[in-house]
């Protein structure tokens, strides 16, 4: 007679959350993996059938399989202490995050190679460190701030104006950019194409400046353009 098939359970908010895990281009990959593990058994597979699917021991897919009927989601994690050790000193990655706005006086921002040569650790190191961080020294956006004082006053006008326009009335967003090159390459370029980028000659002949109008009509979607 056949041994019957253990069947583990699961809340509706739980098997969202595996679905999430498993799915999620982001998760790590034993996260992904640990998820699939569970959700194949809660399909009532057997714990052979889920090692032969995952291409895994049937130990491995036992251990979580125990681990989520005992501790839940929490069983899938980590216990305290296990895991590759970090090489790196936690002094020293502190040290490439708080001093990565203060660059030395002779340069405006970091690289990774001097930060490297400056924390005593490699680039690839001090980038891992920026990514997990989300910073990028070599990143500059501009803002402008008025000085109106009326500002605030004439921006709600504008936006009024966009929102409630008067009776048979066109309201157009217009601009304009002067001084743009009219750039011709002396040849024809190649196309993009596996393994082989873009192409275009270095050199060019010029054919003055031309200068874009443009304008919105912000209710219909519609843009009007002219160039001179």
């Amino acid at each position: 007679m056949a041994r019957p098939v253990k069947m583990i359970t699961a809340s509706k908010e739980v098997r969202a959350e595996l679905q999430r895990r498993a799915k999620a281009p982001t998760s790590v990959h034993r996260d992904r993996f640990r998820a699939n593990i569970i959700l194949l058994r809660l399909e009532g597979l057997k714990i052979e059938s889920v090692a032969k699917r995952l291409k895994t021991s049937m130990a491995t897919v036992s251990t979580w399989s125990a681990r989520f009927e005992t501790d839940g989601l929490d069983g899938l994690n980590d216990k305290v202490g296990r895991g590759r050790k970090p090489s790196i000193p936690q002094k020293k990655v502190a040290r490439v995050v708080a001093e990565v706005t203060r660059p030395p006086k002779n340069r405006k921002r970091w690289s990774v190679r001097s930060m490297g040569r400056h924390a005593g650790i490699s680039h690839s190191t001090v980038q891992r460190i920026w990514s997990k961080n989300g910073l990028k020294p070599h990143v500059v956006k501009t803002f402008k701030l008025s000085n109106d004082p009326k500002f605030e006053e004439k921006f709600w006008d504008v936006i009024g104006l966009y929102l409630d326009p008067p009776a048979k009335a066109l309201v157009l967003c217009c601009d304009e950019k002067s001084q743009c090159q009219a750039l011709e390459r002396t040849q024809l370029g190649l196309p993009l194409a596996p393994k082989r980028p873009r192409t275009m000659t270095h050199d060019y002949t010029r054919h003055g400046t031309i200068t874009l109008f443009a304008a919105l009509d912000a209710m219909k979607g519609k843009l009007i353009t002219r160039t001179e």
